[in-house]
Formats: structure tokens, C-alpha cells, sequence
């Protein structure tokens, strides 16, 4: 009797190379549109640079939903070029440019130009979630071909090559054009010789819709920014970006004629040598221009936006960044800080409002940590002796100047000079401080009176325009609405939520994690910089501890797997005791070790636990869908840090694998 040849039966099982380049190619889609989203609608809906990770939770139900519809019908998957389509071309025909401000949320700008909030935002969650849901059913049913930690495995390399390739785009400022190139290429080859002549119009029809619009619209795309230049008068320009006024450019004799208070903290700078001067959000070179002409021997210009700083030294009629006494640094305003041993006779944050998010999941903005106590503290430290101080803006709140010279009242121990011109609505103010009380001289010096004086934002509460610690109202009904249409996306597209009853589990793995990795974020945009790249590294960071997770996971099999989950506590509860800011006073490599130690440590042994119960689950895309819709309920949760801050995010993640360990029960193992 012959035998059965166990090795030939192995390999029927196992899919071939094709299929796990398939899966890998599928999630490097997957996560690159994901990306290209976030950052692409954001440039052109300006609510969603005030609605942080409103992309984000659309993209994470979307692929929960692909992952319990993985055997359903019909096969979304060929849609997706159609669905993809119709959002680009409903964000092209219908894009909000500017926004206006009111309550506690302050929204730079007014007069919106397209549809309002309440129709602009729920159309975007669906399209987002239909586009999302369509790419990830390709991907579950790939998925499904494997056992659960390899399928698991194929997913994070896609993904981490996605991340890869999204940031090297962004290094080289590639347009959206690139973009839209990489995807509808992954499509094609995705599709094969099966690709209809449907799905051929519709990839043609997003390249050319996203080629018009990064050739036709003469935008420049900086790795934060759609940037465009347009002239309003004879000799001044306006540098808008996502399409908002946001710099002019013009020169010093011009501005000197418009707006004479940008002049002003030099007369008041009572024998201020100007030997060395540090200007953060130093721009198109306006205000360096400015400092050049007041006398200033050497200038640190640091700009955290290199298009920008191009367009300056292009364009500037000044030529400031030609000037040999001028140093450009390409930085984070508050990194620098950080890092510079000089001290400065003047220091200036010149406008340095960003208009733009550090990235889709946290509420943190590129200017975040640049207004906090701690970093007025830090920038008082550079002065020397004679030093001063000034920032200025249009500060449209009163209660937001009172905030910042409150800041520096304390810092200094007395109280800044203020001036201001304009009306309530476009009312420019200067505040100027010296190291020492008679080292500026004052026209008027800020007194709140009876006025109700915000408390200054710190490191970690570094939400400089909201009044008050609470959840403004606007963003509580947002998420309520988003919550209602997750419900009822679920129950229609995913079918019965029975069968995730089992993965419950997995279910608040999904949240706690997303939170933990908004944490790391966040603590490493503060010990590094808010900048795209630190941030790129942050998430890449994350799927390398992820994969070595289930590296270690299919070699080990942990006998005692609460012995993992005592330690996840105790990692967080290293982490929570630990404050960010407690490193921001060792050097930058002794700082990265530290940081990488406190913030990783905790996501591998978290993944370690996830690793070893999703290795036996019976139906892994039930079990994976419902980790994905977890993660959407903790990007919700983030939120909750404009109430209790960044490091009260630890306790709530803590609670949360609390909830999985209890919720826990022993994996059904896959039939043989």
C-alpha cells in the first residue's frame, strides 16, 4: 500500500509565493491610500485640520468592514477604483478653502467657500469608510489563505512598505499626481489580466483628476502643505496654504508702509546689541528681512517647511536667505531650541501658526509644543543678559493673548509689553519681554484687569486654542454622528455582530493600541520635533515592534501568557511614572535611547499578547475586523486627551487591556 506523501499534502495547503506577494502588495495598498487620504483631503477641506483622525476613523472602519464582509458578496474589491474616483472628484468640485472661528475651537480665517460642516463631514466619513471597505475585503480574503500569524506577518511588511514609500514621496515633495500613480499601478497589477475596461477608466480617471490638480493649479506640495503664490497688488504676493492666506510676501520698505508693527520690538529694545538674533517660523524670510534691516549681525532663521523656505529665498524681493549673516535651519522651532547651545539677544516666534495637523491621529499641531510654559521656559534660557522676547499674531480671541502674556508673566516674573492695532477680527498683537524688567521699554504693559485669564498650555496639555479642559461641543456631536453611522455601517455592510462576540478581546486590544500608539506619537513629537519625518520614523517604529512580536510569537509559545500581560502593566506604569519631559534634559542620543525603551517596550509586549491569541483563532478576518474596529473606538477615545491630557492616556489604555485580559477566553483553535 502505497503511503500518503505528507510533504506533497503540506504544500497543497501552504498558498504559493504569488499569494503572499499578493497579500503583502494588497496592504501596501491598503495603508498607502490611507495615507495619501489623510493627507490629501486634508489639503483641501480645511475642516479636517481641526477634526484630527476624522480620515483616520473612517479608514478604520472601512477595513474593519472589509474584514467581516471577507466571504460576502459582492466582491467590493473590483469597486474600488470607481469608489476612489467619485471621493476625488466630490473633494475637487466641492473643496472648503477656509474656515471661521467661534466658541473654543479657534478657526483661523472666515467666510467658508464650500459646503458646510454638517454635509462636508458625514459624506467624507462614508466615502471614506466605502473606499477603505472595498480595498480592505481584497485584502481579507488574501488574508484568509494563510494561517493567522502569517497572513498577520505579510500584512505589517506590506504596511511598513507603504509607510516607506508614502515617506520617501513626501521627501522629494512629490505631488498627488505621484501618488495617484503608485496606486492606480498597484490596482493594475493587483488586477491583472482580469482588469476591466471599467476599472481601467476609472485608475485613468483618478491619475488625470489628481495630475490637473498638481499641474494645473501651479500648487506646490511640501510634505505638510498644498502651497500656492498669487499677486494682490503691484510688488506683494500672498503664500496660501491648504487655501488659506498665510504669508505675504512683500518688502521691507512695503511693509514698513502696511504694517508698521512688525517694527515695533526694535524701538523698544532699549541698547539691544542684535549681535545674534533666532527667528522660529522665520517663513518666506519676511521678518528675517525685517531684523536685517533693524541691524541684527546674524540670524538663525528656522522654518519648519522647506517649500516654504524655498519659495522665500526665490521669491523674497529682499533676498534675506542669500544674506551671509543669516543661517537657515529647516527644524521644528521647538527642537532647535532644545538643541542650541547659543544664547540670543532677541528672540522672535513670528507668526508661527501651522494651520496643519502632525498627522491624522492625534489632535497635536505642528505648533503645539512651541507656545507650551515649558517651551517659553526653554527660550528664556537663550537669552543673554540684555536678551528679549517677542511674539505676535493675529490673535482674534482676547482670552488667547491673555493666555500667552499670562505665560510669560510667569516665566519672567513680570509682565510683557503689549501692543495691538486692528479690530476684534483682525486685530494683530506684539507681546515683548525682557530677560530683565528695564531691558525693553513699554508703551503698555499687558493687564488683564478683572478678565478671566486661561492657564497656560503645557507639555502635556499643549492645546493652545482651546479656552477650557473639555471636548467643545462641535466635536462631541461629530462624534456622536460618527458613532451612529459605525453602528449602522456595521450591522448593514459587516452583517450580524454575533460572530465578533467571540473576539471581544480583541476588540479592546484594538483600542488600547491605538491609543498607545498616539502617545508615542505625541511623546516623540515633543523629544524630536513636529516634524513629517519624526513622525514617518514613529509609525515605522511601530510596525517593526509589531513584526517582531509575531516573530517571536510563532517561536514561542508563552505557557503562562498572563505572565505577558503583568508585564504590559508594568511597562505602562514605567511609562506613566515617567513623564516625556523628564528626558528633554539628556543629550538627543542618550534621549533616544530612553524614549525608545519607555515607548516601544510596552507596544511589543502588547503585541506579544495579541500575537499568541490571534494565532489560533479559528476565523481570523472576524478576529482581525474586529481588532480594526476597536482601534476606531481609541482613535475616539484620543479626544478624551483635550480633557485629561496626553499621560492620562496611559491609565485608559491600561483599562483597556484590563477589558481584553477579563473579556479573554481560550482561543478556538483552527480545525485541522
Amino acid at each position: 500500500m502505497q503511503l500518503p506523501d505528507a510533504g506533497a499534502a503540506d504544500r497543497s495547503l501552504r498558498p504559493a509565493a504569488a499569494g503572499r506577494m499578493r497579500l503583502a502588495l494588497l496592504s501596501f495598498l491598503m495603508l498607502f491610500v490611507e495615507l495619501a487620504l489623510i493627507r490629501w483631503i486634508g489639503s483641501n477641506v480645511i475642516y479636517l485640520s481641526y477634526f484630527s483622525n476624522f480620515v483616520l476613523l473612517g479608514s478604520f472602519l472601512g477595513i474593519g468592514v472589509g474584514f467581516l464582509r471577507a466571504t460576502a458578496r459582492p466582491d467590493l474589491f473590483a469597486l474600488a477604483p470607481a469608489i476612489l474616483t467619485v471621493l476625488v472628484a466630490f473633494v475637487l468640485l466641492f473643496p472648503v478653502t477656509v474656515a471661521c472661528g467661534g466658541g473654543q475651537i479657534i478657526f483661523f480665517g472666515c467666510r467658508p467657500s464650500g459646503l458646510p460642516m454638517w454635509v462636508v463631514l458625514p459624506v467624507l466619513f462614508c466615502a471614506v469608510t466605502a473606499a477603505m471597505a472595498a480595498i480592505g475585503q481584497g485584502v481579507a480574503r488574501a488574508f484568509a489563505d494563510f494561517e493567522p500569524l502569517e497572513a498577520y506577518r505579510l500584512d505589517i511588511l506590506g504596511s511598513l512598505a507603504g509607510i516607506v514609500a508614502f515617506t520617501l514621496l513626501a521627501l522629494a515633495d512629490a505631488p498627488p499626481l505621484a501618488w495617484a500613480s503608485v496606486v492606480a499601478l498597484a490596482f493594475a497589477v493587483l488586477y491583472g489580466r482580469a482588469i476591466t475596461p471599467l476599472q481601467l477608466f476609472f485608475l485613468a480617471s483618478l491619475v488625470i483628476l489628481l495630475g490637473v490638480e498638481s499641474l494645473g493649479s501651479g500648487a506646490r506640495w511640501s510634505p505638510y502643505y498644498k502651497i500656492t503664490v498669487a499677486p494682490k497688488k503691484p510688488g506683494v504676493s500672498v503664500l496660501s496654504v491648504n487655501g488659506i492666506p498665510h504669508q505675504v510676501i512683500e518688502s521691507v520698505a512695503l511693509r514698513r508702509a502696511d504694517e508698521p508693527l512688525y517694527f515695533v520690538p526694535y524701538r523698544r529694545l532699549a541698547g539691544n546689541p542684535l549681535a545674534s538674533v533666532l527667528i522660529v517660523g522665520a517663513g518666506n524670510g519676511s521678518d528675517v528681512a525685517i531684523a536685517l534691516a533693524a541691524g541684527a549681525k546674524h540670524i538663525d532663521a528656522v522654518e519648519i517647511d522647506p517649500e516654504i523656505a524655498a519659495i522665500g529665498r526665490a521669491l523674497n524681493p529682499d533676498r534675506p536667505y542669500a544674506n551671509p549673516a543669516v543661517s537657515v535651519h529647516i527644524d521644528d522651532g521647538r527642537a532647535f531650541l532644545q538643541n542650541a547651545r547659543a544664547r540670543y539677544d532677541l528672540i522672535i516666534f513670528a507668526l508661527p501658526d501651522s494651520l496643519s495637523l502632525v498627522s491624522g491621529q492625534s489632535s497635536l499641531r505642528l505648533e503645539s509644543y512651541l507656545f507650551t510654559s515649558e517651551a517659553m521656559a526653554t527660550a528664556r534660557a537663550h537669552l543673554t543678559p540684555a536678551g528679549a522676547f517677542v511674539m505676535y499674531n493675529y490673535y482674534r480671541q482676547p482670552w488667547l493673548l491673555d493666555r500667552l502674556a499670562r505665560t510669560l508673566d510667569l516665566t519672567y516674573g513680570h509682565a510683557p509689553c503689549s501692543d495691538s492695532v486692528g479690530g476684534s477680527e483682525n486685530r494683530f498683537s506684539l507681546l515683548t519681554i525682557g530677560l530683565r524688567a528695564g531691558a525693553v521699554r513699554c508703551a503698555g504693559v499687558w493687564n488683564p484687569g478683572n478678565r478671566v485669564v486661561p492657564a497656560p498650555a503645557d507639555d502635556d496639555h499643549p492645546f493652545l486654542y482651546l479656552q477650557t479642559r473639555s471636548i467643545p461641543a462641535l466635536y462631541t456631536l461629530s462624534l456622536a454622528i460618527v458613532a451612529l453611522l459605525a453602528v449602522g455601517i456595521v450591522r448593514i455592510a459587516g452583517g450580524p455582530l454575533r460572530p465578533m462576540g467571540a473576539y471581544l478581546d480583541l476588540f479592546f486590544m484594538g483600542a488600547a493600541f491605538l491609543l498607545l500608539e498616539t502617545k508615542n506619537v505625541v511623546q516623540f513629537a515633543l523629544l524630536f520635533g513636529t516634524t513629517w519625518l519624526v513622525n514617518a520614523l514613529v509609525f515605522a517604529g511601530v510596525l517593526v515592534c509589531v513584526l517582531l512580536a509575531i516573530e517571536i510569537a510563532s517561536r514561542v509559545r508563552f505557557a503562562r501568557p498572563e505572565v505577558l500581560s503583568i508585564a504590559l502593566f508594568a511597562a505602562l506604569a514605567l511609562a506613566w511614572a515617567i513623564p516625556p519631559q523628564a528626558l528633554l534634559g539628556f543629550d538627543a542620543p542618550l534621549r533616544f535611547v530612553l524614549a525608545v525603551a519607555l515607548a516601544f517596550a510596552p507596544i511589543v509586549l502588547a503585541n506579544l499578547i495579541f500575537a499568541q491569541r490571534f494565532r489560533d483563532t479559528a476565523a481570523s478576518t472576524v478576529a482581525f475586523g474586529a481588532n480594526l474596529l476597536g482601534a476606531m473606538v481609541g482613535g475616539m477615545l484620543e479626544y478624551g486627551s483635550l480633557i485629561v491630557g496626553y499621560r492620562a492616556l496611559l491609565p485608559i489604555v491600561a483599562l483597556l487591556y484590563a477589558l481584553a485580559f477579563i473579556t479573554s477566553r481560550k482561543p478556538a483553535t483552527v480545525s485541522s
